[in-house]
């Protein structure tokens, strides 16, 4: 009898993962359909917490709906676009039209369409560690290699362009900046922004902005948008209405091409063409752009003290600050927090296996740091999306946790301990 033969996915998947949606969270919902009570700190998901779209947008799309039911341009709407464009003029960037915007699905179709557009096979691009995985899965799928460029604990989570310098080959077309960062919150200083841009306009590398948290940002720390600092090389900057303005089902995202754009004329009709294979972009949310760009932004409100965001974020800096095995570099900006475990108290401590054991032990659902491609394996990541009282009471549980830990007469450990996977960025 032979045996049936087994489908196989593309060998272009073994590099990528995107463990936020993976194991663990199956296992969730596993465990929610036996009827267990998860807490999921795993995604950043503000409808899920209770947050809610302007009403405004909402009536914008509904407004517009008999608008939408056609195909728009590739590009997106022009109010669409013109509102970006005008957000973009206020903040500083000059030379950008409706023309270099771009509307897509998300930010998330914008990465993989940029990426296509630009890489040739083996080209390099250099993506921050910790990073947001989409960005390393993106590259590897579009036929180049992410190199990674240590974002260090140490120096809270703020990229060392030296270090980064160091990591340029010929092959490099790209660096990638997130900021305000996710995972980590960091918020990154003028000055390291101006050094990085400087070494892009050097060696002649497409800047790509990751900037989807831009207004997102507590105790006055300052976002400082990348394209006001980009004069002699390509600057692409990308944002969407999913976290600042609650939205992330409207699946609506924008990347803006300026600077030296044209040096960049032939990519930007390759990402057009790209654009227009795919016909447009989701059309009753574009309806929804201009008012949020040009309305009441009430994010104000949430990142201010008193506010949502601000006391949650508070929450966990408390429960870090009150627990002795946990570390915390302060959050400054978007709605997550990047948690270590000292290694001098739990040597073999593993994420993986400590997110599992959360989820079985305690119902709380969190993203093993390792999942955003750092080398050691004692951080993990929360949102700090639910209310200050909810994230007290997880807090709570992962003390208890690791208190269980510390009285096991062996420490449960997966796949090496961490002291082995930090000499990679040494």
């Amino acid at each position: 009898m032979t045996s049936e033969p087994v489908l196989k996915p593309s060998e272009s998947l073994r590099n990528v993962r995107y463990e936020i949606r993976g194991r663990l969270a199956r296992r969730a919902q596993e465990l929610a359909r036996m009827g267990y009570e998860v807490t999921s700190l795993n995604i950043g998901n503000p409808a899920l917490f209770g947050f809610r779209t302007p009403e405004t947008m909402r009536l914008a799309m509904i407004e517009n709906f008999s608008e939408s039911e056609g195909y728009t341009h590739q590009k997106g709407i022009f109010p669409a676009r013109e509102a970006v464009v005008m957000q973009q003029q206020a903040r500083g960037v000059v030379g950008v039209s409706a023309e270099e915007v771009f509307i897509g699905n998300g930010v998330s179709e914008l990465i993989d369409l940029t990426l296509r557009a630009l890489l040739n096979d083996g080209d390099e691009v250099l993506v921050p560690s910790p990073d947001y995985p989409l960005w390393t899965a993106a590259v590897n799928l579009n036929r180049g290699r992410a190199v990674h460029y240590p974002c260090r604990p140490e120096n809270g989570f703020v990229p060392d362009p030296d270090e980064l310098a160091a990591l340029l080959t010929p092959r490099t077309r790209a660096i990638v900046v997130i900021n305000p960062n996710n995972p980590t919150g960091a918020v990154y200083p003028r000055a390291v922004l101006e050094r990085i841009v400087r070494l892009a306009e050097q060696r002649g590398l497409v800047l790509l902005c990751d900037e989807i948290y831009d207004q997102i940002t507590y105790d006055g720390a300052e976002f400082v948008p990348m394209a006001t600092l980009v004069h002699d090389t390509l600057c692409i900057t990308m944002s969407g209405l999913s976290k600042v303005y609650r939205a992330c089902g409207y699946r609506v995202g924008w990347a803006v091409a300026s600077g030296k754009t044209r040096i960049a004329q032939d990519l930007l009709q390759g990402m057009e063409l790209l654009a227009s294979l795919r016909l447009c972009s989701n059309v009753p949310g574009q309806w929804a752009v201009q008012t949020a760009l040009g309305g009441y932004q009430s994010i104000r409100e949430l990142t201010a003290p008193g506010g949502r965001l601000y006391e949650s974020r508070r929450a966990i800096i408390d429960s870090a600050e009150a627990s002795s095995s946990l570390l915390l570099q302060t959050p400054q900006g978007a709605m997550y927090a990047f948690v270590g475990v000292d290694t001098e108290d739990f040597p073999q401590f593993d994420d993986q296996q400590f997110a599992l054991d959360l989820l079985e032990q305690k119902h709380v659902l969190v993203a093993p740091g390792s999942s955003f491609n750092v080398p050691y394996r004692n951080h993990f990541r929360i949102t700090n999306l639910p209310d200050a009282a909810t994230l007290r009471m997880v807090f709570q549980r992962i003390d208890e946790l690791l208190g269980e830990y510390r009285d096991a007469p062996q420490p449960p450990v997966a796949r090496g301990s961490v002291v082995a996977a930090q000499g990679r960025f040494k």
